[in-house]
C-alpha cells in the first residue's frame, strides 16, 4: 500500500535521480561544446588534481584513454582492502542505482542487471545493449574493479552509456554497495 510518506520518498528519490542525470548531462555538454577552455566547474568534475603514479597524461579537451581492463587504481589513491562493506548500508546507498539497473536475474533496465555482476566479464548480458566502449573493455567486474569504476565510471570506460558521475568521494559508499551486490548474486 502506498502512503503519502512512501509517495514522498519515492518522488524524492526520483527527482534527484533526474537532477544527478541533467547535470552530468550538462557537464558533458558544456565539455562538448568548448573549443579552447572549460569552465572550472567542469574541469574540476572531470579532471582528477593528480592522477596515480604511472597513470598516462592527459590533456584538457582531449578524450581520456580508458584504463586498462587489469588496473584498479583509484584516482584518490584509496583501495577496496582499506574498507569494510557493509551490504545493509549498501542496500539504503543502491537506490541510486534503482533508477537504472535492477538487481535480480534477468531484469535489465536503462542499464543491465547487476545479479552477480561481481566476477562477470563486462557486456555480457543477453537482451541488452551495451555501448561498444563497455563491450571492448576486457573488464572483469572484480570487487576492485567495481570499486574503480563507481569512482568514476566514465574514467574506466570512456564512451560508456553509464550517465552517472559516480561516489569519488566517499569510498565506504562503494565498499557498501558492492558489499550488497555481492551479498545479492
Amino acid at each position: 500500500m502506498r502512503t503519502p510518506s512512501t509517495m514522498r520518498i519515492g518522488h524524492l528519490i526520483f527527482g534527484v535521480s533526474c537532477a544527478a542525470l541533467a547535470m552530468t548531462a550538462f557537464a558533458k555538454k558544456t565539455e562538448d561544446t568548448s573549443t579552447s577552455t572549460t569552465t572550472e566547474t567542469t574541469a574540476a568534475a572531470t579532471t582528477p588534481a593528480a592522477a596515480p603514479a604511472g597513470a598516462p597524461a592527459t590533456t584538457p579537451g582531449a578524450a581520456a584513454p580508458a584504463v586498462a581492463a587489469d588496473n584498479t587504481d583509484t584516482i584518490a589513491g584509496v583501495k577496496l582492502a582499506a574498507y569494510t562493506g557493509d551490504a545493509k548500508k549498501g542496500e539504503a546507498d543502491f537506490l541510486t542505482c534503482k533508477t537504472c539497473h535492477a538487481i535480480e536475474a534477468g531484469v535489465n533496465k536503462i542499464g543491465p542487471s547487476l545479479h552477480g555482476v561481481v566476477g562477470r566479464k563486462a557486456g555480457i548480458i543477453p537482451g541488452f545493449v551495451y555501448s561498444t566502449a563497455n563491450k571492448n573493455s576486457g573488464i572483469t567486474w572484480t570487487e576492485d574493479k567495481l570499486f574503480q569504476y563507481l569512482e568514476n565510471p566514465q574514467r574506466v570506460v570512456p564512451g560508456t552509456k553509464m550517465t552517472f558521475a559516480g561516489w569519488p568521494t566517499d569510498p565506504q559508499k562503494r565498499a557498501d554497495v558492492i558489499a550488497y551486490l555481492k551479498a545479492n548474486s
